[in-house]
């Protein structure tokens, strides 16, 4: 089928559309509906109308946008009507939901007079907390906004005509600084005069762009003071009527940028050519632009900078960079308007937000692309996660900063408060990074020549988590970090080149009566992983990772052999930190003994204990069984059996601890408090530990690929040191989160 076909389908694959309406509170009983209806509804009915304020504490309002059309100028598509946008506007509701966690209601008016439209959506108050005007024929455009700022007490947005400026406007920032141009300097010619147009040549204005550099052109050229009548209301164009006239050839000759917000294929190969020194190029029409990519990059041979609207090609100004994002911290703020202080805002953020690392997982979904500062990578990505908290925070301060916010926030909080809604696994290692970050230590990375570990490297120093050291060869180092564009002076240990000695030393001290020999010890500090052991057996590091590019028994062998476990442990092990929507349990042992007996079993549990508290989490520790407390005997069930009774028993254990049981009675509420109502643990079970290897590995493998967790590790416990093992192939961070744990360990 083709695309047309295949959405078609998508949206009337049952339920038709793309959005719903789902309950955030229990309705599973008659108290829960009686509290969410009648009787128990009144109370807060009454509240908010002594207080009209609590609206935003009893209902959705504050977490609620309406996205409102009628349909006159629908992208691509015209005038089509109300009903017909619907399709659309229901998409930006998932956008929203998708990127921010906003709700939506989309409403599409059957009114086409600007007045009666705008009065219409300003009676809407009440009901949402922002709102969105989507797709309207200019000047309509811009009467409904403006009277819409004027009568509402709540943020309004007009994103095609804004989102483009803002979007666009960060990529104006990046080009400017890759091709040495100044602001002020800047030539700007546009190609378009309808609403985006305007709205994107005055928010260059705020940027530092001078008005009287930019030229406007519509479909007969450049737009003079002649030709905009002084009391025509709507001449919104008129501050950038030139006096002189022209054809846009004419205007792009030695212009430094072009904005095209037009039609597509108006722009020729010989007027790119006519440009200034490393042209900027801004072709957004779509699905056509002005100019083709290759065409333009083809037709200099210096720097041409240039964007499109268009996903398959490098910088697309796509507008879900800004809205949710904007709305976001608009909405926490509880800002009375979007103003043109949170736009700028929003613009550097993004800006910003192009010149770091970009994350592993953000190159694999765009099909592992390079995506590295530069002419080719002057926006981020929509699928980049950090945008939500980079934008939405740079909003919120703005908000407050130029007092349109009536919530005042904690800026530190509230990015975690932002990351929290991408998920309960970076909410969890907040907890962990913030420990990290309040006492840095000396973290040795074993595989220091990989580039994820450089990568990871630079970020540790970057976020003040750790101080590197990277085991590895400098010049391969060295390398690796200029391609990259990182910009740091990492502390290198090189075996080729570095004296060894002392640490050759030590190792034949520590495996002489194990069958090495000196001059195997001489050998085996070449090996970054003996090197980064010894390290740290030594003191002149205080952790380490490894194992990216090893497999993991491979990689444990050496820190086992010469760290080796804790003056009160004799085992070590390997947990996963299991992350779902409202729960966090912790998984051992996943990745060192197979075959563990009761001793085994207790030991690991304590570990493991202890590893909760790390992330704040009281640890409520359950041994796995096929076994509820006695319903099978045999040597396999006695073993938990004995490890829970042992804790019990012990003095020193200051935590709940209960088993054998099966793993549902370990983790659902009514069974523990109703058939097992004598259990040890009053609550659900959060550390949960597996009869074998096999068990665990294989339940953590399922839980994440068919539950849904979010997994983090494995973290290795029992250790005399610090040391974790990655898995091979992990992301960048990945190892930022282990070396954050290595670190709080350390401390």
């Amino acid at each position: 089928m083709g695309l047309d076909e295949d959405a078609l389908e998508y949206h009337r694959t049952d339920p038709p559309g793309k959005l719903e309406i789902s309950t955030t509170k229990p309705t599973n009983t008659q108290r829960d509906l009686s509290l969410a209806y009648s009787p128990g509804v009144a109370a807060p009915c009454r509240a908010i109308a002594d207080n009209p304020g609590d609206a935003y504490t009893y209902t959705t309002k504050g977490n609620m946008v309406g996205v409102v059309s009628n349909g006159t100028a629908v992208l691509g598509l015209g005038d089509i009507g109300a009903q017909a946008s619907k399709p659309v506007m229901e998409g930006k509701g998932v956008l929203f939901k998708r990127f921010a966690d906003i709700d939506v209601f989309d409403i599409e008016l059957d009114e086409d007079d600007p007045a009666a439209f705008a009065e219409a959506v300003a009676m809407m108050e009440p009901t949402f907390g922002g709102i969105n005007i989507e797709d309207i024929s200019a000047p309509a455009c811009f009467e409904i906004e403006s009277f819409l700022r004027e009568e509402m007490s709540i943020p309004v947005f007009h994103d095609d005509q804004h989102g483009t400026a803002i979007i666009s406007g960060a990529a104006l920032l990046n080009a400017c600084d890759i091709a040495d141009k100044s602001l002020d300097d800047l030539e700007v010619v546009f190609a378009g005069a309808g609403a985006a147009a305007t709205a994107t040549a005055r928010f260059y204005e705020s940027l530092g762009v001078a008005a009287d550099n930019i030229t406007m052109c519509d479909i007969d050229g450049i737009i003079t003071e002649d030709r905009v009548a002084a009391d025509d209301p709507h001449s919104y164009v008129a501050q950038f009527a030139s006096e002189e006239g022209g054809s846009l050839a004419d205007a792009m000759a030695g212009a430094d940028a072009f904005v095209g917000l037009s039609v597509g294929g108006i722009v020729s190969e010989e007027m790119v050519r006519s440009m200034a020194a490393d042209p900027i190029i801004f072709a957004m029409a779509n699905p056509d632009p002005e100019i083709g990519y290759e065409a333009a990059k083809s037709a200099r041979d210096d720097t041409v900078i240039m964007a499109t609207g268009r996903s398959d090609y490098p910088n697309q100004v796509n507008n879900v960079l800004g809205f949710p994002f904007i709305f976001r911290g608009a909405l926490d703020a509880r800002a009375t308007e979007i103003n043109e202080a949170m736009k700028v805002a929003a613009a550097e953020a993004l800006a910003e937000l192009a010149r770091q690392d970009v994350p592993d997982a953000v190159v694999k979904a765009y099909g592992d692309q390079p995506l590295q500062f530069g002419p080719d990578y002057i926006i981020p990505k929509p699928l980049d996660p950090r945008v939500l908290f980079e934008v939405s925070g740079a909003v919120a301060e703005a908000a407050m900063e130029s007092g349109v916010a009536r919530e005042p926030l904690d800026l530190g909080e509230y990015r975690e408060t932002l990351e929290a809604r991408l998920g309960k696994s970076r909410e969890m290692m907040r907890v962990v990074l913030n420990k990290a970050k309040s006492d840095p230590k000396r973290l040795v990375l074993a595989e220091g020549d990989d580039p994820k570990m450089i990568r990871a490297a630079y970020q540790l120093i970057e976020q003040d988590i750790a101080d590197p050291v990277l085991v590895g060869d400098k010049r391969t180092i060295w390398e690796v970090s200029a391609e990259l564009g990182l910009d740091f002076d990492p502390e290198i240990v090189d075996p080729t080149t570095d004296e060894l000695d002392p640490y050759a030393d030590r190792l034949y001290d520590l495996r002489k009566r194990n069958g090495v020999t000196r001059r195997e010890a001489d050998a085996l500090v070449h090996d970054g992983d003996y090197l980064a052991s010894v390290m740290v057996e030594m003191g002149d590091a205080d952790a380490m990772l490894t194992g990216l590019t090893n497999h993991y028994p491979t990689a444990l062998r050496p820190p086992l052999q010469v760290v080796g476990t804790a003056d009160d442990a004799d085992y070590a092990a390997g947990v996963y930190m299991l992350t779902f929507k409202n729960r966090v349990v912790f998984v051992a042992d996943a990745t060192v003994n197979q075959a563990p007996d009761a001793d085994v079993l207790a030991e690991v549990a304590r570990h493991t204990a202890d590893l909760a508290r790390q992330f704040n989490v009281d640890p409520r520790v359950a041994l796995l069984s096929y076994s509820d407390f006695g319903t099978v005997d045999n040597e396999g069930t006695r073993k938990p059996r004995a490890a829970a009774a042992a804790l019990r028993a012990a003095p020193d254990v200051d935590f709940p601890v209960d088993g054998e049981m099966q793993a549902d009675t370990a983790v659902v509420e009514e069974m523990l408090t109703g058939d097992y109502s004598f259990s040890e643990l009053e609550e659900p079970a959060n550390v949960l530990v597996f009869p074998n290897l096999e068990a665990g590995n294989i339940a953590y493998k399922l839980l994440q690929r068919l539950g849904g967790a979010e997994a983090i590790g494995p973290m290795l416990v029992g250790m005399d040191k610090p040391v974790h093992v990655l898995q091979r192939g992990d992301e960048v961070k990945d190892i930022v989160n282990l070396a954050s744990v290595a670190v709080v360990d350390a401390q």
